[in-house]
C-alpha cells in the first residue's frame, strides 16, 4: 500500500507543555539536545542532568542549549546527586535518555555500559519513586532489545528480549527492570499513580550527531577530510528515521501517560514505514548524493552486528495516534542540510529550531 500524507495537524499539544516542569537525563547528548530545544519551544520548564557533552563538536554547544534549561552535570548512577536534582527541580515529567549508546563502545567497555544503562536507570526509577512531584516517566531504550533471529519480520513490543552485544543486552535488561518497577512500585496508592513507559526507537539520524562509529557522523568526517567512508556492513537493513520522529513520539507518549497512567504504561516502538527501512549502503548512497562523498566496503573482521532489523510501530499508530512525517529521502535531506549549514558557519541554533518548527507543520503519513 502506498503511503500518503494526511491533513496538517499539530501532533504535540503546546498547551499541555506550557509551564510544565520536565527533567531530561542525558540532555547534553544528541537526542537530548534536540528534545530540550523542542520542550523550550513548547514552553516547558526544563532541568537537565547529564555528563559533559560526549563529543567535540556537539549539538548542545553549537545550538546554545545550556540557556534553555537548568543545566546540571553528574552521573546518573550517583544516587545522592540524582535525589538532590529531583528534590530541587520537582519535575512532573521525566524523560530518561542518559545512556552509553554505542554498540562498538560496549564491546570495548562492557562494564561501564552495563553500569550506566542498567544501574543508572535503576537510580533514575528510584528517584522517581521517592519524588513527591513525578507522575510521568518515559524511559528510552532501543530497537535492539529484541532477540533477533533475522527472519525479516518486524518486531512488535511483545516479542522476546535478547541482545547479542553488551549494549543491546544492557538495554534489554533495562526493559525488564522497568517492567518490574512498574508492576512492583509504580501503581502507587489511590491518590497518586506514576505512569511509566518505555520507548524503543529505530536508528536515528539528524543534524548535530558527531559520535564515533555512527554512519552519518562518519560521512561528515569523510566529507571534511575528503576521504572515502569505510562501511562495515553495507547490506545491513535498519529502520532509519530522523531524530524528530521518535522525539515527537516521546512527547505524545508523555501526554497520554499523564492523562491515563494505567492505560499507557507499557512499551512502544517508534520507527519508519516498512518501505523506508533501508540498507546501510542505500543510506550511504543517498548521503553521497547530498554531500558529494564516497564510500567503500570495509572487509576486515568486525564485531558482530545484526544484519536485519525491522520494527512494527502499530501500537503507537493505534494507541497514541502517532505517525511519522518524513519519508526516507526527507530524513536524509534534512540531516544533510543541517551539516551543510554547520560547515558554512550558519547560526546552528536558529537552523535547528527552524527544523523543529517546520517539522510540526508537516502532515502525518497515512497508509
Amino acid at each position: 500500500m502506498v503511503a500518503q500524507h494526511g491533513s496538517v495537524e499539530n501532533l504535540v499539544n503546546a498547551g499541555f507543555w506550557k509551564g510544565r516542569k520536565v527533567l531530561v537525563t542525558g540532555h547534553t547528548g544528541f537526542k537530548g539536545s534536540w528534545l530540550v530545544l523542542w520542550l523550550r519551544q513548547l514552553g516547558a520548564v526544563v532541568t537537565g542532568f547529564s555528563l559533559e557533552p560526549p563529543t567535540n563538536p556537539n549539538l548542545f554547544t553549537l545550538a546554545s542549549v545550556t540557556g534553555d534549561c537548568t543545566d546540571l552535570r553528574g552521573d546518573i548512577a550517583d544516587a545522592v546527586a540524582l535525589q538532590k536534582t529531583f528534590l530541587d527541580a520537582a519535575p512532573e515529567i521525566v524523560f530518561h535518555l542518559a545512556a552509553q549508546p554505542l554498540v562498538r563502545e560496549s564491546y570495548r567497555n562492557p562494564r561501564e555500559t552495563w553500569k550506566t544503562n542498567v544501574m543508572g536507570t535503576l537510580e533514575v526509577l528510584e528517584a522517581c519513586r521517592s519524588s513527591d512531584s513525578v507522575n510521568t516517566v518515559v524511559v528510552i531504550t532501543t530497537d535492539k532489545v529484541y532477540e533477533n533471529p533475522e527472519r525479516g519480520i518486524p518486531f512488535g513490543e511483545d516479542d522476546p528480549f535478547g541482545g547479542y552485544d553488551p549494549y543491546s543486552s544492557s538495554k534489554a535488561a533495562c526493559e525488564i527492570l522497568c517492567a518490574s518497577w512498574r508492576r512492583s512500585f509504580m501503581p502507587g496508592d489511590s491518590k497518586r499513580k506514576i505512569g511509566l513507559a518505555t520507548a524503543r526507537a529505530g536508528n536515528v539520524i539528524g543534524g548535530g550527531d558527531f559520535a564515533p562509529d555512527r554512519l552519518i557522523p562518519d560521512f561528515v568526517r569523510g566529507w571534511e577530510s575528503g576521504s572515502a567512508v569505510r562501511l562495515r556492513y553495507p547490506q545491513a537493513l535498519r529502520p532509519w528515521q530522523h531524530v524528530l520522529e521518535p522525539l515527537s513520539g516521546y512527547l505524545l507518549l508523555a501526554e497520554c501517560l499523564h492523562g491515563d497512567a494505567q492505560k499507557f504504561s507499557t512499551s512502544y516502538n517508534f520507527g519508519p514505514l516498512e518501505a523506508d527501512i533501508r540498507s546501510v549502503g542505500e543510506v550511504a548512497d543517498a548521503v553521497c548524493q547530498f554531500l558529494g562523498t564516497l564510500w567503500e566496503h570495509e572487509k576486515s573482521s568486525q564485531p558482530h552486528e545484526a544484519g536485519l532489523l525491522k520494527l512494527s510501530s502499530q501500537r503507537a499508530w493505534e494507541q497514541l495516534t502517532w505517525k511519522p512525517r518524513f519519508r526516507f529521502t526527507d530524513a536524509v535531506s534534512q540531516t544533510c542540510d543541517w551539516y551543510k549549514g554547520w560547515r558554512l558557519g550558519e547560526d546552528m541554533r536558529a537552523l535547528t529550531l527552524t527544523q523543529i518548527q517546520n517539522y510540526q507543520t508537516l502532515p502525518p503519513i497515512v497508509k
